[in-house]
């Protein structure tokens, strides 16, 4: 029952990268015939520099870390010797931003604004719009938006709400779990993510069986839950769709471009932290999410420009 319990303070992910890391240390231990459920730091310091040599990163192998600790000993973490060997790490292959610029998403929602009106376009095209739109105004996660249930979504007079109960990376004892406001854009109906909303929910009410209860659904038949990956792979295909350059930039990239953008647009950097799902002294946004937009400016287009 411990096991259980201990078990679910892990999210899926959590527990997909940590059996990773301890199929290498079983694969490790059984070819130098150690035992892997002894704790032993010499062994486990073999370990980590054998990793190390192998070009793994200092986030690579602290969640291989964190998953010796869960099964050997909290101690893994706090050994001086460990400790100083990922101060090694940091120094010799810090971790470093994904992405040094990131992309301005006015493109994206130029080419967006095209997707007008809603009740013309296909479902596929219906879905990309929405899924694209919803995560840049909220900068929240792909997880995020492939856990919104339709229960879960209160519509009021100047704005729709999304609760989201479900457990996400971010969540914890001492955070709350997020609500997704999305107001009407009544300026911009092209760009109007609650109408978008509430037409997606008019086109798909049909297509739903009973079991269906998440709000994003395949396009394509038989119609079912629409994964993680497909959303990604939607977004994706948008901003190839709209010139980013997707072999640079994922489905994640959307985050930091909209972070980016709002800080640039004199948004404080609190309303920035509450709508990402960030805490109020996290760093993360500072260090990693706030990069410059890639501006490319050639004669050619400065002459066209005039036009």
């Amino acid at each position: 029952m411990a096991v259980e319990v201990s078990l679910a303070s892990l999210t899926k992910s959590s527990i997909s990268q940590y059996n990773h890391g301890l199929k290498l240390w079983w694969d490790f231990c059984v070819g130098n015939k150690f035992d892997p459920f002894i704790l032993n730091f010499n062994n486990i310091l073999s370990f980590l520099s054998d990793l190390f040599n192998r070009g793994f990163s200092y986030s690579n192998l602290n969640t291989v870390r964190s998953a010796l600790s869960l099964i050997l000993s909290p101690e893994v973490g706090s050994d001086a010797r460990i400790k100083r060997f990922f101060r090694g790490v940091f120094k010799l292959r810090p971790s470093s931003p994904k992405y040094k610029h990131t992309w301005d998403p006015t493109i994206v929602l130029s080419h967006l604004s095209t997707y007008y009106p809603n009740q013309d376009l296909s479902l596929e095209q219906l879905t990309r719009k929405l899924v694209t739109l919803l995560i840049l105004i909220t900068a929240h996660r792909v997880q995020t938006l492939s856990l919104i249930r339709v229960k879960n979504i209160i519509l009021n007079e100047d704005k729709i709400q999304i609760r989201i109960p479900d457990r996400i990376k971010t969540s914890g004892p001492k955070s709350f779990q997020p609500i997704l406001e999305i107001p009407f854009f009544h300026e911009k109906p092209a760009l109007c993510v609650a109408s978008t909303l509430q037409h997606y929910l008019g086109r798909t009410e049909t297509l739903r069986t009973p079991m269906i209860s998440n709000l994003f659904i395949t396009f394509r038949k038989p119609h079912k839950t629409a994964s993680t990956q497909s959303i990604s792979r939607w977004i994706k295909s948008t901003l190839a769709e709209c010139g980013i350059d997707t072999k640079i930039f994922t489905a994640h990239s959307t985050r930091h471009a909209a972070t980016s953008m709002a800080a640039r647009k004199g948004v404080s950097l609190d309303v920035i932290r509450n709508t990402a799902g960030w805490s109020a002294s996290s760093r993360v946004f500072a260090q990693f999410y706030n990069r410059p937009v890639l501006e490319e400016q050639s004669v050619a287009n400065a002459i066209l420009g005039l036009l």
